[in-house]
């Protein structure tokens, strides 16, 4: 019988510190990790560049279907042969992300690929929103990381420092609307998943009681 890969699936909604969690998480257990929101911001951007809709959905499944996309275990993202690390994060890409990321034909081609990539490594800790309860319902371990509306805006909004609080706190608020009401894969807690509240604790705290979870 086949050993199951280890996979530790951290799940939750934008400024929750799933990065941040994931990436200590990972270090401390050795093995790789992968932010899955950035290979749906990754279509966004192709998207974008070639000067498609984000809401064309036909045209965004097969651009997903065909891109060539790298996500390396540095964090650097290459879309078609460009580096889009730094492009993925910007306003533009923010405000399509959701739309792509509601797209049927892009999450199943994403799942796929997390897939693959979870399969040749063995293992890892991935962060999304639908790792727990879609891509890996069978994972090790799986967390939902929360926090307060206030303190996931405070948060995001020290990283754009080029958009003010308000507008941050709007399009989180946007963005949690659409990640929770799409109709495929909507964000939501796996029954089993240990649930944290990261609002008033520490990236060492939360890594602790992780780390608890699995012994």
């Amino acid at each position: 019988m086949t050993e199951q890969p280890m996979v530790i699936a951290i799940d939750g909604p934008a400024g929750s510190g799933k990065s941040t969690v994931a990436k200590a998480v990972a270090i401390r257990l050795g093995l790789d990790y992968l932010d899955t929101g950035a290979m749906y911001r990754s279509v966004a951007f192709a998207a974008l560049r070639g000067g498609v809709d984000p809401e064309d959905a036909e045209v965004v499944g097969n651009l997903a279907r065909n891109m060539e996309l790298d996500v390396d275990a540095s964090g650097k993202i290459t879309v078609d042969g460009v580096d889009a690390t730094i492009e993925i994060r910007g306003p533009e890409v923010t405000r399509a992300v959701s739309i792509v990321a509601a797209n049927p034909d892009v999450r199943t081609e994403m799942r796929a690929r997390q897939r693959q990539w979870v399969a040749k490594r063995g293992g890892g800790v991935m962060e999304g929103r639908d790792i727990g309860t879609v891509v890996f319902p069978d994972a090790r371990l799986k967390v939902y990381l929360d926090a307060s509306p206030e303190v996931r805006a405070a948060r995001r909004s020290k990283e754009v420092s080029d958009l003010s609080y308000e507008t941050v706190a709007t399009d989180l608020a946007r963005r949690d609307a659409l990640d929770q009401n799409r109709t495929h894969d909507p964000l939501r807690t796996a029954e089993d998943a240990v649930v944290i509240d990261t609002s008033d604790l520490s990236v060492d705290q939360i890594v602790d009681a992780i780390m608890e979870s699995l012994s």
